[in-house]
């Protein structure tokens, strides 16, 4: 029995008659599912960093109220409110991006993360969900007044965001945001052509990058011929896969998180196969395109452009990392260092997950009298 009565008329009240209750259970499903994954995966990864054995939960269980209450707060606002507020963090989210190519920690050749008190940021994961809600006002501008320049707008942010963290480097987060702009262009009914000839684009970036950047050489060398390089977190993974069978070993029994430096970030889906078992990983993937395809669905029935097109590309960032993650991990794709949603050990990625889902919530709340193209 619910809680709240359609009569209520507080916050609460409010907001439970109008969001969208099937994606809120099926995230705190995910929700449920991380902690439970990185408390099984984070232990042995401590201990060969000589921390005690609980930190990485520790520190995700106390970053979990802070998502959590960021998802409810923003998911009150309304879509102008979003719109605003999208735009204004944006540009704060920007300089911490172009601050961490100047001043940023180094990690494994890449200078993705910038310390602010005390606290390691790693600003190109919230300017992902930031970045489509701005590109949804841009277009959605332009068709509601052709003279707008929303389109190159769209373009020269993307290309300013393009050039940055590919000078991280970072080609995951350059290929998640260039699909999702392309998701809403296409979205926004403008030249089919010219998504194609970004497309095209698209792909000459990956032929220039195979060519110029050693690290990508590396990766996508041992993706196509295993045998001309090192594989051996590939092959963990897919023997965790096997080992795992239908049922899985049962929480806390699986080998793959001792060997694996990554267990609890970018490989927790192979600790999930491994303990949990294929039948829990398959639901998983249900999970994630459950959300997104419910997120979609709701996209499409409002009339209200901007809205259409902001909830398309939040939904369409979350499933594309979810899927990056997962097909690395399975060897469906070159190896890249992507969290899965919600269940990886991260931070930044938490936190911004959590803004990306609370706008998403908020723009698919039932507005009565607000169904106009804007």
């Amino acid at each position: 029995m619910s809680a709240f009565s359609r009569a209520d008329n507080s916050v609460f009240g409010r907001w439970w008659w109008t969001v969208d209750r099937w994606t809120l259970v099926a995230l705190a499903i995910l929700i449920g599912i991380g902690i439970i994954l990185i408390a099984a995966a984070s232990p042995p990864v401590a201990a060969r960093h000589n921390l005690a054995d609980f930190y990485f939960v520790k520190r995700h269980l106390h970053l979990l109220p802070v998502a959590l209450v960021s998802i409810f707060g923003i998911s009150l606002m309304t879509p102008q409110q979003i719109k605003r507020c999208a735009v204004l963090v944006f540009g704060a989210v920007f300089v911490l991006l172009v601050l961490t190519l100047l001043i940023g920690s180094e990690i494994n050749g890449a200078k993705r993360w910038i310390y602010i008190a005390g606290f390691s940021l790693q600003p190109s994961e919230f300017i992902k969900p930031l970045f489509a809600v701005v590109t949804a006002w841009a277009l959605s501008e332009q068709i509601r007044d052709p003279k707008f320049p929303g389109v190159k707008i769209a373009a020269i942010t993307l290309g300013m965001l393009l050039s940055i963290v590919i000078l991280q480097p970072d080609l995951g987060q350059a290929f998640v945001l260039t699909a999702v702009w392309l998701v809403q262009f296409f979205l926004a009914g403008l030249s089919v052509y010219l998504v194609l000839g970004l497309v095209g684009a698209g792909v000459g970036g990956i032929v220039g990058a195979y060519f110029t950047m050693p690290h990508v050489t590396s990766r996508i060398d041992r993706f196509l011929d295993p045998s001309s390089g090192d594989t051996y977190q590939i092959r963990r993974s897919l023997e965790a896969f096997s080992n795992g069978g239908l049922a899985g070993r049962g929480p806390g029994e699986g080998q793959v998180k001792n060997v694996l430096p990554d267990a609890h970030s970018d490989f927790i889906f192979a600790v999930a196969g491994e303990e949990l078992g294929m039948i829990v990983a398959l639901g998983l993937v249900a999970l994630f395109a459950f959300i997104v395809l419910r997120g979609f669905t709701r996209a499409m029935q409002d009339h209200n452009l901007f809205v259409m097109l902001a909830t398309a590309g939040l939904f369409a960032q979350f499933g594309i990392q979810a899927l990056i993650n997962m097909a690395s991990t399975l060897n469906m794709m070159p190896t890249k260092g992507m969290t899965l949603p919600f269940i990886s050990y991260g931070g930044s990625s938490l936190l911004a997950m959590a803004m990306g889902l609370g706008m998403a919530l908020a723009l698919t709340r039932r507005r009565p009298g607000e169904r106009s193209i804007s």
